[in-house]
């Protein structure tokens, strides 16, 4: 007997064979259409075109930065060849200047960064959870973080010195107020129906921010914290151009005093590769901390 469902609505159930294997994994269909799994709209891809598609993206920016060097002129290179920055970085670690550089950096975003990220999930999770405290902290957050964390490095070089303080409170300033709020948004999508349920249950207020708001919130917090880190990264580079002896961006401004352009691709790189492992790291942990909120 047909199925109720698919006479109404023009497509054939599932039981009666309509969704054809594509690829592997099961097509959508949608009014007798058969949609492939790379077109559909939120549909799973399998893991072998995940690892195809992202093949692909890397052999196109291979194609255009080959394409861009060899357009460039031999007298005035303004973008190397893969070769010459594969060199260029081999060159530079093999001197010891790229680990000295990459720890210097390493460290001061390690520093900034965590403060900033210990101040967001506290302040955060207080915004979120307490009007009060919403009413209280929200309207001076959003009149600090208009303020360009840039426009207060002069500020940071008369109170500070030049020694590592203001490089890390640069990063501290430049990304707690966007940690903060974030993570009040985050805290705020806690159900209240949990809440009401805890409270019925007899937990009082810490019990509910230990073991309920704060644990339902983690996977966001992570996430929150895996989006802002790029600006964290800005903030630094920001500081090491102006008053730095060793880091990433302060070899690259060295660099670019030499027309060293091969040297600084290669540290573009550094950069990025950074961050791809950074943001890696960040989704392992949170799939780790909180399995039950992995998409």
């Amino acid at each position: 007997m047909a199925d109720p469902a698919a006479i109404t609505t023009g497509t054939t159930s599932p039981r009666s064979g309509d969704r054809r294997a594509v690829g592997g994994r099961p097509a959508v269909a949608t009014r007798g259409k058969v949609q492939h799994q790379l077109l559909g709209i939120r549909s799973p891809l399998a893991g072998r075109w995940r690892l195809l598609l992202g093949v692909l993206g890397v052999g196109l920016v291979l194609v255009v930065w080959v394409v861009a060097a060899s357009r460039g002129d031999s007298s005035s290179v303004l973008v190397p060849t893969p070769a010459a920055t594969w060199r260029a970085l081999a060159d530079m670690w093999s001197e010891g200047t790229l680990w000295t550089d990459l720890w210097a950096s390493f460290q001061r975003v390690l520093i900034g960064y965590g403060i900033s990220v210990a101040i967001g999930i506290v302040i955060g999770i207080l915004i979120g959870s307490f009007a009060s405290a919403a009413s209280l902290l929200e309207p001076p957050i959003a009149f600090l973080r208009y303020i360009p964390a840039t426009a207060l490095i002069p500020l940071f070089l008369l109170w500070l010195g030049l020694d590592e303080s203001p490089k890390i409170w640069l990063i501290v300033v430049g990304t707690v107020f966007y940690n903060i709020l974030m993570t009040a948004d985050v805290a705020r999508s806690v159900p209240r129906q949990m809440l009401q349920a805890s409270y019925t249950l007899g937990a009082g207020r810490r019990t509910i921010l230990r073991r309920v708001i704060f644990p339902h919130s983690l996977p966001g917090i992570i996430d929150v914290a895996r989006i802002n880190l790029a600006a964290g990264w800005l903030m630094l580079v920001v500081a090491e151009l102006l008053a730095a002896d060793k880091g990433i961006a302060y070899r690259i401004n060295q660099a670019q005093r030499f027309r060293a352009v091969d040297e600084m691709f290669a540290l573009l790189i550094v950069f990025g590769i950074i961050g791809l492992v950074s943001d890696l790291f960040l989704r392992w942990l949170r799939d780790r901390v909180s399995p039950w909120a992995k998409a």
